[in-house]
């Protein structure tokens, strides 16, 4: 960890005097401070070296203000008012480009073959795959209801670090780490709270499975790490429904559910579901249970595939809330784990999850 953080520091130093050596558009500037405030940058550098460029175009104060509000610190904020200053009498940067209106939606006969290749994806998914390890980090919230805090309860939570190993299109669990402790002999079921596994492949093979009975409709054009990308809005009824199991009161219930899932035609694959239970009787101990589960092009070894990036499950009950969220990095082939290191439990970057549905 320490070597990547003092790479990253180097890193935005660079950028830092590579801005300072030559005259800046203010697009440039907001690009860059916005770049700062997110990598939560030096405020006293960065105040210092935009001391130091020229700008191109009249830097108007409310770009300093909508800066501030970001989160620019007050060295920052000192050095863009003298910048504002010095370059009033520049001309006006011209109007950012005008959105293109999103496309129209696949026609019927589209829409069906889409839906065609979703579904041999789908299917074979977990047999294109080959065998491989890879870090799953899972963060682990509880929150007590109302109730429970008046008699003393407290949100808590915790850090696992897995092992997870893929092979023979199966998937287990070797619980390497909780809180930054190692530790051994513990399983993946014996970790207590909520727990989930097996969901790589079958969340979407259930889907669309031809048994499933699975309806299909189209729901928007969304754009997902910049990309646009299909999304379908799907329901599957109870009897094919989402297994689900209380520990405390030993019941189980199988839920009909809905949800989205995207494709993403250039890399003939599917980047992200997700799954919202729907019709759990009043009188079962868990009310809902929402599913997103995101995938990425990641390398194992000298090709690269489609393998989750980032799970989320957040269950409500009757008596707490909670929420995991696991993120899977260090991928290796199978058998390579020695190469592995455990410890780095930051979270995946927030733009890699970013979706924007089009405006309908």
């Amino acid at each position: 960890m320490l070597v990547r953080f003092r790479f990253l520091g180097l890193s935005l130093l660079l950028a830092v005097v590579m801005f300072a050596q030559r005259a800046m558009t203010v697009a440039e500037v907001v690009t860059f401070i916005k770049s700062q405030i997110k990598q939560k940058g030096d405020d006293r550098a960065t105040g210092e070296y935009l001391r130091k460029i020229k700008l191109t175009q009249r830097l108007d104060d409310r770009t300093v203000e909508d800066l501030q509000g970001q989160g620019a610190g007050p060295r920052t904020i000192a050095a863009l008012k003298a910048l504002a200053a010095e370059s009033a009498s520049l001309p006006a940067p011209p109007p950012p480009p005008a959105a293109l209106p999103p496309p129209k939606p696949p026609s019927a006969k589209e829409q069906a073959e889409i839906l065609d290749e979703m579904r041999e994806y789908a299917l074979n998914y977990t047999k294109s795959l080959p065998n491989y390890v890879c870090v799953q980090t899972t963060h682990r919230k509880i929150d007590p209801n109302d109730k429970l805090h008046q008699k003393g309860y407290i949100t808590t939570g915790d850090v696992v670090q897995e092992l997870l190993t893929f092979y023979d299109r199966k998937e287990t669990y070797d619980v390497k780490m909780v809180n930054g402790k190692s530790v051994t002999n513990l399983k993946h079921e014996q970790l207590g709270g909520v727990v989930s596994s097996g969901e790589f492949g079958t969340m979407m093979s259930d889907i669309f499975d031809p048994d499933s009975g699975t309806e299909f409709a189209w729901e928007a054009w969304h754009t997902l790490r910049e990309k646009r990308v299909y999304a379908f809005a799907y329901h599957v009824d109870k009897e094919h429904g989402y297994g689900m199991e209380d520990l405390e009161s030993h019941r189980s219930y199988t839920s009909a559910y809905k949800g989205l899932v995207y494709w993403d035609r250039d890399a003939h694959a599917i980047p992200k579901i997700t799954k919202d239970t729907i019709g759990i009787p009043a009188d079962f101990p868990i009310r809902e249970v929402h599913i997103t589960l995101v995938y990425d092009m990641i390398k194992v070894g000298d090709q690269a595939y489609m393998l989750p990036y980032h799970y989320q499950l957040d269950s409500t009950a009757d008596k707490f809330t909670s929420n995991s969220e696991a993120d899977y990095k260090l991928y290796r082939k199978y058998g390579a784990e020695a190469t592995i290191t455990f410890g780095d439990t930051d979270p995946v970057p927030e733009d890699k999850l970013k979706d924007e549905p089009d405006k309908k």
